[in-house]
Order: structure tokens, then sequence, then C-alpha cells
């Protein structure tokens, strides 16, 4: 069947795209689409979601930037040799990863590279829209799934290389999600162009263990009025995001959301700090512990404890296809600007929205079911047009 008269496809283009989450991404995608495992962790695939217009997963194409030249199919096998992707998966959806992998293209700025900012940024949007116009998708949702960057250093910094991919997304009319704590669309220069550019984004900072469980037990404690006086958490972490947030900077970057959370809940801040370690032998691997001390009735002083223990990609995958797949829709929609309603799956959401996972949650549904209506109200639906002039400013 010709790509004319077959259902209209979208693109998803993952920042970071050799990397752990992104490898994963792609390997559940191609396995759920042939009925290998089921989309277990995809809140889009549960009935409040059915019949709302999304992109089938079978109708997604992958493609991507990254420094890295590790073939898609060799990073599979080292994560299925880490326990990460069940035995026999890769080899199974081998085709597909390696159709997702000769469409990653080189990133940047790589050690050496001469190239200014605005000509990466021109670069950047280029394979992007060379990517769109080859498999002649319908529109493509940039993803955000590389390291954690430093934090930002000011407003006059130079752009970091996530606000970089964030302007290029902008620049070939590509709606936006940051999946990592980096600064991304929030510099000023991107945020000004976001604000121009009259597309959709989302983010930032994949809310998927320790944070999860501090949207939820935050509001629990508010909610029966007891006083939590200290909460104070570890991670322990290895792979490529236990090597990053090693670096003090980018673990304050990660650190702010999980204070966020509890702030906004609580409506204070507690005592205690979060610590993020580096344990090389956990690979992809993670474990958080938390340490609440609140009091109850009479002042009585008692303790909560938790422990998570869980697999950072397959946790952020299912959350990364339900982004892209949300994103692409209210794109189509007509949709502009902060995505609130998706606040649900990010530790520092962007836009105004609640704090609590339940609350969060009826916001998320609430959405899909406008998104359901969109067409009958007729909302517009086609890729809207933008200036070629992102990242002039720069």
């Amino acid at each position: 069947m010709s790509a004319s008269l077959s259902r209209p496809r979208v693109g998803v283009w993952l920042i970071g795209a050799r990397g752990s989450v992104a490898t994963t991404v792609v390997t559940g995608c191609a396995a759920i689409t042939a009925g290998l495992h089921p989309p277990t962790g995809m809140v889009t695939e549960t009935p409040a979601f059915a019949d709302i217009g999304l992109p089938a997963l079978s109708d997604l194409v992958f493609g991507g930037h990254d420094t890295l030249d590790c073939p898609l199919p060799k990073r599979a096998e080292t994560l299925t040799a880490g326990g990460v992707l069940p035995p026999g998966v890769a080899t199974a959806v081998a085709a597909e990863l390696e159709a997702a992998d000769r469409e990653i293209r080189p990133g940047g700025p790589t050690s050496g590279d001469t190239r200014s900012e605005t000509e990466l940024i021109t670069a950047f949007a280029d394979d992007i829209r060379d990517f769109v116009h080859r498999h002649e998708l319908e529109r493509a949702v940039v993803v955000n799934v590389a390291s954690t960057e430093p934090a930002s250093q000011g407003p006059d910094a130079p752009p970091p290389a996530s606000t970089l991919y964030a302007l290029a997304a902008l620049r070939a009319g590509c709606p936006y999600v940051n999946f990592t704590p980096s600064e991304g669309i929030h510099h000023p220069a991107a945020a000004r162009e976001a604000e121009r550019s009259g597309l959709p984004y989302a983010g930032r900072d994949g809310k998927t263990g320790q944070t999860l469980l501090r949207a939820v037990l935050g509001p629990m404690f508010a909610q029966r009025a007891l006083r939590v006086r200290a909460w104070s958490g570890t991670n322990l972490l290895g792979g490529g995001d236990g090597a990053a947030l090693a670096d003090p900077a980018a673990a304050a970057a990660k650190n702010a959301g999980k204070e966020r959370v509890l702030a906004d809940t609580l409506g204070t801040v507690p005592e205690g700090e979060v610590h993020i370690d580096d344990v090389p032998a956990l690979g992809d691997w993670k474990t958080a512990w938390d340490h609440i001390a609140f009091d109850g009735f009479l002042g009585t002083r008692m303790i909560l404890q938790t422990i998570w223990q869980g697999c950072d990609s397959a946790l952020a995958a299912p959350l990364v296809l339900d982004l892209a797949r949300l994103t692409a829709r209210a794109h189509e929609a007509g949709l502009s600007g902060p995505l609130d309603a998706l606040g649900f799956y990010f530790k520092d959401p962007v836009g105004d929205g609640p704090s609590g996972l339940a609350e969060q949650y009826e916001e998320l549904t609430r959405f899909g079911r406008n998104l359901g209506r969109a067409d009958e109200e007729g909302h517009g639906v086609g890729p809207v047009e933008h200036p070629d002039d992102v990242g002039e400013a720069l």
C-alpha cells in the first residue's frame, strides 16, 4: 500500500536516541504492536483514553539525535543482558530497531565542534524536517530523553544543548516535550520562541519513582492534618543517569522538582534533603529511600519510611509513549502553549496545575475527553506553519 493511501503516521524524534530510555521506548512500542507484550504502564492504553483520536502505536515512526554511535540493536542487547528488556524481545523486533537506528542523526555540540549556536539549531531542524518529509508524516513530536545537564547558570548564560534542540524543534514546526530536568524550553530565548510559535509543549522531568510516591503521600499528610517535620531521601542509581547526576550541578537540577512537589502539596518545605549517589554496579536499576518524620494527635511523633526499587528505563518508556501520543493529538487539535494537563507525568510541570497525583489524573482524563471532542467542535486539525527565524536572536 502506498504511503498516501495508508493511515497518517506520526514521528517521534528522540533527543538522546541511543540511550537506555529511548532504546526501551522503541523496543517496547514494537513489542506491543507485534502482540508480544501488553501495554503495561501506558495510561493512554486504558479505557479512559479510548476513542479520543490518539495515533496508534503502530503508526509511530522513530528517529532522533545522539552524540553516541552504538547502534540500537547493540544497545538493546546490553539492556537485555542487564535485565531491563525481556529475553528474546530485542531479537524479535530487530528490524524495527534497525529502522529506527537508520533515522538517528549526529547530535552536538561535540568536542571540537566549531559550529555556532545558530548553525547547530539550523542543522538539527533540517534533520527533523527531512525525517518528516521522507516518511510523509502528518506531524512529529520532539522528546528530550538525553542525560541531565547541570542546572542553569542564569539568564545570561549561553543556552545549553537541550535548549538548542528545543529551538530546533520549534523551527521545524514540531511540538516539544522535555522528559529531563535540563533547561530545554525554559531558557528565556526558547521560552520566547515557544510562545511565539503557537506550538504545544510539555515538561519537565518525568515523574517515575520517588517523586511519584511523594505526589501521593504529600497530599495524604495534608488532607489528614498531620504535620510533617522532616522529609529526607536518598537515591542510588547507576547507568548513564547515575554518572550524569554524580555532577552536583546536575543533581541540583534533578532535586528541584522533587522539592517542588513537597512544597506544593504540603504548603511548606520540611527539613531534609535528597541525596543522589552514583552506584555503577546497579546499571539501569535504582533504589529510592524516603524517611518522613511527622507529628500526630497531641504531638505524638511518628515515622514513615518508603523504599522504591525499580528499573528506570522501564518506568520511563511508557510515559514517553503516552506523552508523544497526547502531544501529537493536542497539536492536531490546534492547541498551543504549555499543556498544563500533562503535569501528571512530570516533577516540575510547565504551566499551572495541581501537584497531587489524584488531582493531576483528573486533569489528565478531562484533557483526554476534550481531545476526543475537539474535531466535533471544529478545532483546527492541520499542522501550523512556523517562521524559519527561530534561534536567530541567540
